[in-house]
């Protein structure tokens, strides 16, 4: 089943930048001359000028001028929308570790085969055209933007590539699995815990005393029910091994996980389609697996204060 979502780390420019043309402000910025330099009469060719970069991903470079964009662009986002800049700490570090993640991910989809046709950035950039009204407005967000008609197709290709590779890493996650439907009572002692399961092996109502004395606020008031889940996707890996090691109407023995102590009883069991939200939290929880998986063997380098 097809997996659509926007991975708010990792696609960070796709929300402030070129995908989404609504909401692009106008700024003044440098703005990025394309035509090339007067031929000169020497016959000795020039020396090629490197261009200083704000990092480097397995030897692709993510250039400093491009990076200081996107952190223009990202700063007026945001002072546009009443927001203190100083408010959002280290923002500049964390937009390049987006980058870096943008990088990964586009050198993931070209490692499983994706390319890019330049037909799809064409009818992309006929559908910005057409947002903005007309060519001349068009090209006048791009100078304001910083863009020039080479330097925004690269960034769109960049772009569809890491949002190819996080839909196809979504995408390896099962529409099914085999999941319980389980409740918990939490509670902060043991000795607590201990008297409340002696209650429940004496016949007393788990709904209500869980409704009572669980001091999970987000299950207390469903009698402390978990809703059905795979493994692999609580948050607590105690509960959860406890949870599928029960049969049905088993109510454990007292488990201690880092938020306290709990008494746990599977209700259900069998194989059924994910919810949406379990989905989609598996998907994101994936996405970032591969992420630190892809940093951890990368080779990452970066060359600016941050």
């Amino acid at each position: 089943m097809p997996f659509v979502m926007v991975y708010n780390r990792a696609l960070v420019a796709l929300s402030i930048g070129i995908l989404g043309i609504a909401g692009c402000g106008r700024i003044s910025l440098p703005i990025l001359d394309p035509s090339p330099p007067p031929s000169t009469a020497t016959l000795i060719p020039p020396t090629p000028t490197l261009q200083p970069l704000a990092a480097t991903v397995n030897g692709e470079g993510i250039l400093l001028e491009l990076f200081e964009l996107e952190i223009i662009r990202f700063e007026y986002s945001k002072t546009d929308s009443g927001i203190d800049l100083a408010t959002l700490g280290t923002y500049r570090s964390e937009l390049l570790e987006s980058m870096i993640d943008l990088a990964l991910l586009g050198q993931g989809a070209r490692a499983n085969g994706y390319k890019v046709e330049e037909t799809e950035i064409d009818d992309r950039l006929n559908l910005m055209v057409e947002s903005t009204g007309d060519w001349g407005e068009f090209e006048l967000w791009m100078e304001l933007n910083g863009y020039t008609q080479e330097t925004l197709r690269t960034a769109m290709v960049k772009e569809i590539e890491a949002a190819w590779m996080v839909a196809y890493i979504a995408d390896q996650v099962p529409d099914s699995a085999d999941q319980v439907h389980a409740r918990h009572i939490l509670v902060s002692s043991e000795t607590e815990a201990e008297g409340l399961r002696a209650q429940l092996q004496e016949g007393v109502d788990f709904n209500l005393l869980a409704r009572q004395h669980s001091i999970d606020a987000s299950t207390r008031p469903a009698g402390g029910d978990l809703g059905w889940f795979p493994q692999g996707f609580l948050l607590w890996p105690e509960v959860e091994t406890l949870a599928f090691s029960l049969q049905p109407g088993e109510i454990s023995t007292v488990v201690k996980s880092e938020i306290g102590y709990h008494i746990i009883e599977t209700i259900e069991r069998e194989d059924r389609l994910l919810a949406y939200s379990v989905r989609q939290e598996l998907c994101e929880r994936a996405i970032e697996s591969w992420l630190t998986t892809e940093r951890a063997a990368a080779d990452i380098q970066t060359f600016i204060t941050q």
